[in-house]
């Protein structure tokens, strides 16, 4: 009898088994996507930098799928964001800048992504999926600064306009006083209360900008304004790794965006002068740190198998950005040309891009096709099961490529934007190892001869900042990576041929877009394309507004404290 109860209970314990070993194998994935704002590809220790310490990120490349032609939809940060998020070029969102601004500034903007847009996140909740987003709200102010020089000039301005207004009061007095004329009571009242909301104007907002912009948030709540800088990175990675922690029995999405290695940049004293290459390596290795511990944290929970991590840069390294005292801000973009904020060049797109994934990627493959940022979207619905209609996209499903199930990327022409101007275009042909790039306009480097725009520290897309080239300019990028020896006729079999395809493409890529037509600069800028969708770029949508201002207290006085969380 004993016996018999000790099998039946033996057969239970096995069914049981089974089915919760069916229910392992039917779960979803995780996904850990982590993002550096900034970051060269050049920086990177399996990207060929043998001098800053980078082992967690070199271990994710050895244990998974290293990309080596991992493609940024922009230069800079809000459109390539705008494009990754959505799996779509950022014009279609209204992101792509017609003028000076190229980014959103202030937190208290109403520009952003318009309703009609959806993201992967979006898309997971509704599979399934607890989603989080872990970056602070100062990483507005973060990138609010790579536009520094438009906020200085509008700080300019108010300040012309402030002492032009000073100095006509000032007139009015002295020629009321001389009896030279007679002046209006109301004109000097009016002329006094405006130098009066000049000088409010001018000052206020930029004064309290820091206050204002350097927030924590948590959810919709401000938990910190201003958020204290020096304890942000370790508060960001105990968020992250509590997330994962709170989530091992259910799917989730992680996209773990870090303020590094932007300007600002940190000096937390655990990393400070351990690099060879003053505070930014310093902020590098502390990133490679914070890599390596989400790692460790979705290892040691026994979540590695059934995780896919991806790690990559927004764009490529910030070259013009340096001072006198802490020398060289940005990052190393390695043999490409050009970086952050200089259209096509390929040293502002081409980016790190790093998968693990055990027992489902070999370690230690790697890839040399053209990918971009935007294959996440559909990489990431592939691996929900999401197979529900989709609004036009731009990316491709990565699997087939990361599993080695095929050896050609589906992205036979992929399209540069600099703001909404077609900037450049690279074609990879069938059954060929060839990459073809056409650039239609460069930026204007300044001052002449310098290998970027060192005057205003980010290079424009229009009018005189561009030099439009006919025909265009042309390299193989397979044996020029550097882009350093243009294409001629005489050079290169397939000019024409390269020219001719690649303005077939073009057509076709406009063609899919919601509806062309010409934009204020179209007869300055032929390549200029704007989408039916209404534009988030414009100063009405940039500029910041009272009443979409974040804040906890009351306003403008705004200001609370959280204690950070001990890991």
């Amino acid at each position: 009898m004993r016996s018999h109860l000790l099998a039946h209970l033996l057969y239970l314990l096995l069914a049981a088994g089974r089915d919760v070993t069916g229910k392992e194998v039917d779960r979803k994935p995780n996904f850990v996507l982590m993002m550096v704002d900034d970051l060269g590809i050049g920086d990177v220790g399996c990207y060929g930098n043998d001098t800053i310490r980078t082992p967690n990120i070199d271990r994710l490349a050895s244990e998974g799928v290293k990309l080596t032609q991992h493609i940024a939809a922009a230069p800079l940060c809000t459109p390539s964001r705008a494009a990754f998020m959505t799996g779509r070029y950022a014009l279609r969102s209204g992101l792509g800048s017609t003028g000076r601004v190229q980014v959103l500034l202030f937190l208290g903007g109403s520009g952003g992504l318009p309703p009609s847009e959806t993201t992967f996140a979006k898309r997971l909740q509704q599979h399934g999926y607890t989603t989080s987003l872990v970056v602070s709200g100062s990483l507005s102010l973060f990138l609010a600064l790579q536009g520094s020089d438009i906020l200085a000039d509008l700080q300019h301005a108010l300040r012309n306009l402030t002492m032009l207004l000073v100095v006509g009061l000032f007139t009015l007095v002295c020629v009321h006083v001389c009896g030279l004329f007679e002046v209006s009571l109301w004109l000097f009242v009016a002329l006094f209360f405006l130098s009066i909301l000049a000088t409010a104007v001018w000052c206020m907002p930029f004064k309290l900008l820091p206050t204002w912009n350097c927030i924590i948030m948590r959810n919709q709540e401000v938990t910190e304004q201003p958020m204290t800088v020096e304890t942000l990175p370790q508060r960001l990675l105990g968020e992250a790794q509590s997330f994962i922690k709170r989530n091992v029995d259910n799917p989730f999405l992680l996209f773990f965006s870090l303020a590094h290695v932007h300007t600002p940049l940190f000096k937390t004293p655990a990393f400070a002068g351990k690099s060879r290459h003053g505070r930014y390596g310093d902020n590098l290795e502390e990133v490679d740190w914070m890599i390596g511990k989400i790692t460790e944290t979705v290892d040691s929970l026994g979540l590695a198998n059934n995780t896919l991590m991806y790690f990559t840069s927004d764009h490529g390294g910030h070259l013009e950005d340096a001072d006198s005292i802490i020398g060289q801000k940005g990052g190393w973009n390695g043999i490409y040309k050009g970086g952050k904020a200089m259209g096509g060049w390929e040293g502002g797109i081409r980016v790190p891009g790093i998968f693990r994934w055990p027992g489902r990627l070999a370690a230690g493959r790697v890839v040399d096709e053209p990918t971009s940022l935007m294959d996440l979207y559909p990489t990431l619905k592939y691996l929900a099961k999401d197979t529900q209609p989709d609004r036009q996209s731009d990316g491709y499903n990565l699997m087939p490529l990361l599993e080695g199930k095929v050896d050609r990327s589906e992205h036979e022409f992929m399209f540069h934007y600099c703001g909404i101007y077609l900037n450049a275009v690279r074609w990879h042909p069938p059954g060929s190892d060839s990459l073809f790039k056409v650039h239609f306009f460069t930026p204007n480097f300044s001052p002449p001869g310098a290998g970027g725009c060192y005057d205003t520290k980010v290079c424009l897309c229009h009018g005189d900042h561009v030099t439009h080239h006919s025909p265009p300019l042309l390299y193989d990028l397979f044996h020029d990576p550097s882009e350093s020896r243009p294409l001629t006729p005489d050079t290169e079999p397939r000019y024409a041929e390269i020219l001719e395809q690649t303005a077939k493409a073009v057509e076709r890529h406009r063609n899919t877009l919601t509806n062309k037509q010409a934009s204020d600069d179209t007869h300055s800028h032929p390549n200029a394309d704007v989408p039916s969708v209404q534009s988030q770029m414009t100063w009405d949508k940039i500029l910041w507004r009272p009443r979409l201002q974040p804040c906890c207290g009351t306003f403008p006085f705004c200001g609370c404290k959280e204690e950070p969380t001990h890991i």
